[in-house]
């Protein structure tokens, strides 16, 4: 067998050992991390890279899989290696827990690998010094663990429990620094991790609402027991029924909650309070991803209907968060609302039926994401933990390993062609062009025009930051604090510094990733047209992706020799849904249109950040005061925080306030008056079981009693005593008679 075919026996023992290897290692860590030496660093971060290079490894057999045209799914249960659960009887009620291993799961497990490894290596010197180092090293191991068992799940209701494992570990990463009790910004952090944990419940309930809508009428949650059963229901009834339509939308609400998609996005921004290691796990590798990838695993169980509200709420949130995008001078703050914004442009694809496109968004943007977030935390590092832009400049001078992976890493985010981001966001507006052009669809023009103006704004905002932060002088001596110290007692009137080897290789690992990440579709086996993106040419991520396989046929439908006619067109309805149908002149046009869209917005948005940021720097202010009140409402994020406080918040105070009174003076006054009424007759009871009851037995006693003292005076037991009373009776009876004859 050659090296990179899948072998089932060796590979799923090589998978699972990678999968449960962050899990053993965190139990490790927590009751012995604190004796290892170097606190346990060391143990984990070798832990990661071993599951890295399995990922990685594997990650090219699908790769080869893809280039042979070959099938890659692989069920364990299909294969006897499941865990069962919830048995009645000798019959298991469809609680079967298995690994699927398909495609999309290799580039998903490959992206989480190769972040959280980084993360860890990035964490030895980032972290070096701070209190709980062994909790931290112990907490992002769990939530890498998390991840994997989400991407490998094949049931809906295991991916449910990995999906809640990691919102409790988002919440004590973020609020990392709420247990420091040294540690200046406590409330910050305990806000933040509250805030995100509270907000992402939200979603959560919305989708475990969906799976029970789907468990309830399909009788199992396994993933592609699900994808036949609504193929064949599809095709049977003719449509959609209603109750998939909100079962879908609940589902994609787990998605807004967990990948902060507008009016879900407010606990994102605030995140940014954990360690910069845990602002790149969630933007990149885990948390966020999880709700795109949720989405690619359910799509097949998604109606048109529930499609048009994805697309629009996709297009929207990349839009409004890319305009905040560019008013933030935090550069941590810039980082995280470009990731809400792109993450935006994944949910959009999915929308426009452009699956496939937001699936593979998903991998380059963890990559390049990754990489910028590692940089952002380099940048703050070596600026003695200063993070406002307008106090940095002129950093590549002294971080020039920083600089250059930081600017690979935007342009690739920026769609610059020949770096990874280019061919997926290239991807995700051809789909919308396609159906723009190919149905003259309405959402999808809107959506796409939307998503263009987006694209052009991130290009902007990232080379707004790359222009603030990295050229001119430096600007470090104006910050008001320049003269005074951090919380880490260190003066920041000293002059910026490169970052420790363990920060500059995890950052050279992951813009390799963001430079190489969509090269692969260049090696296609058939490219045409520029760059190999012809309509024509599948991308290698299009033939790793199992669901765009079951479109193509893979999973079984329905025989056509066995239906009629009129009984087929439902199946070629539901197969044309998944893949909308396009002419080959549409899809010339569609593609010229998104790959000169993709230059156009990308060019434009780097020469407009030069104009303003490096050739006229003078002009950003007079803009700002020319936009006035508009420009203030954008730089306070629309005041959507404010709102959500006087309305959900302040609505949740007086809900809570009257539910307080109720409990105090309604239900704990039944309470009490059910008590004292209890009490009253209890005094009712006692007095006549004292005064009655115990009244009558006393009285029954005391005549006894008295008889019993009279009879004491004749019962004497004494002889003379009997014959005396005999002898006097015997008298009076006779003086009675004599008197009485």
């Amino acid at each position: 067998m050659h090296l990179f075919e899948f072998n089932p026996e060796v590979d799923f023992k090589l998978l699972l050992a990678a999968f449960l290897s962050p899990l053993v290692l965190y139990v490790v860590q927590i009751f012995f991390g604190r004796k290892l030496p170097r606190q346990g660093d060391w143990l984990l971060t070798s832990g990661l890279f071993f599951t890295a290079s399995v990922t990685v490894f594997m990650a090219i057999k699908a790769l080869r899989a893809a280039y042979a045209g070959e099938e890659f799914q692989w069920q364990s249960v299909e294969h006897g290696q499941a865990f069962h659960w919830l048995f009645t009887g000798d019959v298991a009620q469809n609680i079967v827990a298995g690994i699927l291993y398909d495609g999309l799961g290799a580039g998903m497990m490959a992206v989480v690998g190769v972040v959280s490894f980084c993360v860890h290596l990035f964490s030895i010197g980032y972290m070096h010094g701070d209190r709980r180092y062994h909790i931290f090293f112990a907490n992002i191991s769990l939530f890498t663990f998390a991840m994997l068992g989400l991407v490998l799940a094949d049931n809906f209701l295991f991916l449910f429990i990995f999906w809640e494992i990691m919102g409790l570990m988002s919440y004590l990463l973020i609020g990392h620094f709420s247990q420091d009790p040294t540690h200046p910004r406590i409330r910050q952090a305990t806000a933040a991790g509250t805030k995100a944990f509270l907000t992402t419940r939200v979603g959560d309930v919305c989708l475990l609402l969906g799976l029970i809508i789907f468990y309830q009428h399909f009788g199992t949650l396994r993933i592609t027991e699900l994808w036949e059963l609504s193929q064949e229901l599809v095709a049977a009834e003719g449509g959609w029924p209603t109750w998939m339509t909100v079962g879908g939308l609940f589902i994609f609400g787990g998605t807004v909650g967990k990948s902060a998609q507008f009016p879900l996005h407010i606990w994102l921004p605030d995140a940014m309070e954990g360690p910069t290691g845990v602002s790149c796990m969630i933007h990149a590798a885990t948390m966020v991803a999880a709700g795109v990838f949720l989405l690619g695993r359910a799509y097949p169980l998604l109606s048109p209907e529930v499609l048009v509200v994805v697309a629009i709420v996709g297009s929207f949130t990349a839009l409004f968060a890319a305009t905040i995008g560019t008013t933030v001078n935090d550069i941590k703050g810039v980082l995280a609302y470009s990731t809400i914004s792109q993450l935006g442009f994944m949910v959009a694809a999915v929308g426009l039926g452009g699956v496939t496109a937001g699936m593979f968004h998903m991998v380059t943007h963890g990559f390049f994401k990754g990489c910028l977030f590692l940089c952002a935390g380099s940048v703050i590092l070596g600026c003695h933990h200063q993070q406002d832009m307008r106090y940095m400049g002129g950093l590549w001078k002294y971080m020039p390993v920083t600089f250059v992976c930081m600017l690979i890493a935007t342009l690739a985010i920026s769609g610059i062609p020949l770096f990874s981001g280019f061919y997926s966001k290239d991807m995700i507006l051809l789909a919308g062009m396609e159906k723009a052009v190919g149905g003259s669809s309405l959402v999808a023009i809107v959506a796409t025009v939307m998503l263009a103006v987006a694209a052009l704004l991130t290009a902007f905002y990232m080379f707004r930051l790359i222009f603030m932060t990295f050229f001119g002088e430096y600007r470090g001596h104006e910050a008001p604090e320049a003269h005074g110290h951090d919380e880490h007692g260190e003066a920041h009137a000293h002059l910026p510094h490169e970052s420790p080897k363990t920060v500059t290789i995890a950052l050279g690992i992951l813009a390799t990733f963001a430079l190489f990440g969509g090269h692969l579709w260049l090696t296609t086996p058939t490219p045409t047209g520029a760059l190999g993106m012809d309509h024509d040419a599948r991308p290698w991520f299009a033939q790793l992706n199992s669901v765009e396989r079951m479109y193509e046929g893979v999973l079984p439908v329905p025989d056509h020799h066995l239906q009629t006619e009129h009984e087929a067109a439902p199946v070629a309805a539901y197969l044309s849904h998944l893949t909308p149908s396009i002419s080959g002149h549409d899809a010339h046009t569609a593609h010229n249109l998104a790959f000169g869209t993709s230059l156009l917005v990308a060019g434009l948005g780097v020469f407009l950040a030069w104009c303003l940021y490096m050739w006229r720097r003078e002009i950003p202010a007079r803009i700002v005061a020319a936009l006035g009140g508009f420009y203030r409402t954008v730089a306070n994020k629309y005041y959507i925080d404010e709102a959500v406080k006087k309305t959900v918040i302040a609505g949740s105070m007086v809900l809570s306030r009257i539910l307080t009174w109720i409990d105090a003076h309604i239900v704990d006054g039944l309470v009490n008056l059910v008590g004292r009424g209890g009490m009253r007759t209890g005094e009712v009871s006692g007095w006549a079981d004292l005064r009655i009851v115990d009244g009558a037995v006393n009285g029954v006693a005391a005549v006894t009693q008295v008889f019993g003292a009279i009879a004491r005076l004749f019962q004497t037991g004494r002889v003379q005593q009997y014959v005396t009373f005999a002898v006097a009776g015997g008298l009076l009876a006779a003086a009675w008679l004599i008197l009485n004859p």
